[in-house]
């Protein structure tokens, strides 16, 4: 992996070579930068990263050129190398940002149409302590953390969700600009194009869902709560029911049947951008927001794993999990368990911690390194 101008990093290099399906811990102190490892390797993910940062907050400060990473992957016998950064324009002579920044994407060297390509070579899912209240915040977090689990198993998920969210904030201005009297046949286009993607949307979530729950209910008994995931949502609840025609044409009608009260609220009320992600304690019987904070953590750790497993069975890859602070805050046998199912995934789980004493059940199984100024140096893994 190399990183030019990537926050606090100017230019750092780290070899990995022969070491794909092994974990990598990163230890340091508070501030080293060992997060921002993590952030960079979320940008082979669409999206905005794990930070949920605009392109222009990743570049180091001062920097006279945009910020780029780069990686080489081992697929196979074969090599590919992925790099991705902002546009160079976007940094003008004087190091000031310019505008909101455009995301450039080359595969073994070659220019790509952007970002949404990248799901269909590698699969990235992160943990950081921000999702620790995933459960009990705003449904459309849940969304995100759900649409990039979906990602990983449906390559155009990203461009339907996009077309959908396009064409609904055209419906929306629409209404903003002459309410229940805006002109009816755009209002027919536009709830056409966003019905065929809506069910497109409503149809991989559902799968992915499905897979998920089933591997979730069936794990064997151990430190972690067992988890149950459902989803709930207009679309999703009519395409259980129905065929995807059958539901498209239904949504269609729906949307036509709510303009009124869309417009008086100044946006659209229904659809998979309103969604939710529901999530039980089998053990308990009990919603995941009710459960206490450690069971919250333990159902999130889970569904990724199962996740991970999911994405290895059915693309015969496996993803990068990102783990930010993973270890701090579970006790010593939910740990050891942590470590023995990332060893047995065969993936490659990158961990971030300030003690690496916490890590010392992969001493010998993980490549680890010390974070410091910038600079990567290897260290042991002991009590």
């Amino acid at each position: 992996m190399k990183l030019a101008n990537f926050r606090s990093y100017p230019a750092t290099t780290l070899s990995l070579e022969g070491t794909r399906s092994r974990p990598v811990v990163l230890v340091g102190d508070n501030g080293a930068g060992k997060t921002n490892l993590l952030e960079a390797l979320s940008c082979f993910a669409p999206g905005r990263g794990l930070r949920g940062a605009a392109l222009t907050e990743m570049t180091r400060i001062g920097a006279t050129a945009p910020w780029a990473v780069h990686v080489q992957l081992q697929k196979g016998d074969d090599r590919l190398e992925i790099g991705t950064g902002m546009a160079p324009n976007s940094i003008d002579a004087d190091g000031e940002e310019d505008g909101a920044g455009r995301r450039l994407v080359r595969i073994d060297g070659v220019s790509t149409n952007g970002p949404g390509i990248l799901s269909q070579h590698l699969a990235v899912l992160w943990l950081t302590p921000a999702m620790d209240r995933l459960f009990v915040e705003s449904a459309s977090g849940r969304r995100r953390f759900l649409d990039r689990i979906v990602l990983a198993l449906h390559a155009d998920h990203g461009r339907q969700v996009t077309a959908y969210e396009r064409a609904m904030r055209e419906r929306n201005r629409l209404f903003a600009e002459r309410g229940a009297q805006a002109d009816s046949a755009w209002l027919s286009a536009l709830e056409t194009r966003m019905a065929e993607h809506a069910v497109a949307i409503a149809a991989a979530r559902l799968e992915t869902v499905r897979h998920l729950d089933m591997r979730l209910r069936a794990a064997p008994p151990g430190p972690f709560p067992r988890g149950e995931i459902r989803l709930d949502g207009w679309v999703e609840d009519h395409l259980t029911l129905g065929s995807a025609l059958e539901t498209e044409e239904a949504f269609r009608a729906h949307l036509a049947s709510m303009r009124k009260r869309d417009a008086a609220a100044g946006r659209t009320l229904d659809g998979p951008h309103r969604s939710d992600l529901i999530v039980y304690h089998c053990g308990k019987a009990m919603p995941a927001s009710l459960c206490s904070t450690g069971e919250q953590k333990g159902l999130l750790i889970g569904m990724i794993l199962a996740h991970a497993d999911l994405v290895l069975d059915q693309t015969g890859q496996r993803p990068i999990l990102l783990m930010d602070e993973v270890a701090a805050h579970l006790d010593p046998d939910r740990r050891a368990d942590l470590f023995e199912r990332l060893i047995a995934l065969g993936c490659q789980a990158w961990m971030t911690g300030t003690d690496p004493a916490l890590f010392h059940p992969l001493d010998g199984q993980a490549d680890a390194f010390h974070v410091m100024d910038g600079v990567l140096a290897p260290c042991p893994l002991r009590n």
